[in-house]
């Protein structure tokens, strides 16, 4: 009887040497590519820079001795955590300030737009009538309301703001911008950092209700505190 031919292994199929060489060229052209590459430690310090800053991380000293260091420690003090807890304790604040304000006869209202916090106080009682100074007995309560801010020292805004009842010698619009830069002096020199600071007049020109009942008029007549906690 015949013996059986032993079955040969079948051959590689064509295309597959094709597409061996074509990777191996791949390969070859990407392995060129990187030795030819070089990176710029500065750049590439500029970006984390950049990266750190924008994420709340203070920023970072270029020095050569960060090229041999593993570990660098990066401070972030406005972190969302950090910034959430801020904001929490600032509501506080300004809820128990509002209480002492009403116990004193100040009407106060809290008012929040996003990231931007309105601390609102009518002026009746802060101010006497046509004057840019307050009352002695108000500083204490504007000093108070600086010392409660300071903890968490967000930017604010002092804004002026009055009804459009003419007054005698002087416009709305300086009256208003004059009691804003009042309480900035004050809270100046109860420690609140200048940077953080700003005042402005807007006189009767930002109503929050229609100037025509007295109620109205006594609502517009105020002094706001626009604290922006955005970090």
């Amino acid at each position: 009887m015949p013996r059986k031919k032993k079955q040969e292994c079948k051959g590689i199929p064509g295309w597959l040497v094709s597409f061996g060489d074509l990777m191996s060229l791949l390969l070859t052209f990407f392995i060129l590519l990187f030795s030819m590459g070089t990176i710029s430690l500065e750049k590439f310090h500029m970006v984390i820079k950049g990266i750190t800053e924008s994420l709340g991380g203070r920023k970072i000293i270029y020095e050569e001795k960060i090229l041999n260091t593993s570990n660098i420690e990066v401070e972030f003090p406005q972190m969302y955590m950090k910034l959430k807890k801020k904001r929490n304790k600032l509501q506080k604040d300004l809820n128990r300030l509002e209480e002492i304000l009403e116990k004193a006869g100040i009407e106060a209202e809290v008012e929040k737009h996003g990231s931007i916090i309105r601390f609102r106080l009518n002026t009746d009682r802060m101010f006497p009538s046509g004057s840019a100074s307050p009352y002695r007995e108000v500083v204490p309560l504007i000093l108070e309301i600086c010392k409660n801010l300071k903890e968490t020292q967000f930017p604010i805004t002092i804004e002026g703001h009055t009804d459009n009842t003419p007054i005698r010698f002087k416009s709305n619009l300086e009256l208003s911008a004059e009691r804003a830069l009042s309480v900035l002096k004050l809270f100046q020199g109860c420690g609140y950092p200048d940077r953080l600071l700003s005042a402005r007049g807007y006189g009767e020109y930002r109503p929050v209700v229609p100037n025509d009942t007295p109620e109205n008029r006594a609502k517009n007549r105020r002094i706001e505190f626009v604290i922006d906690t955005s970090g």
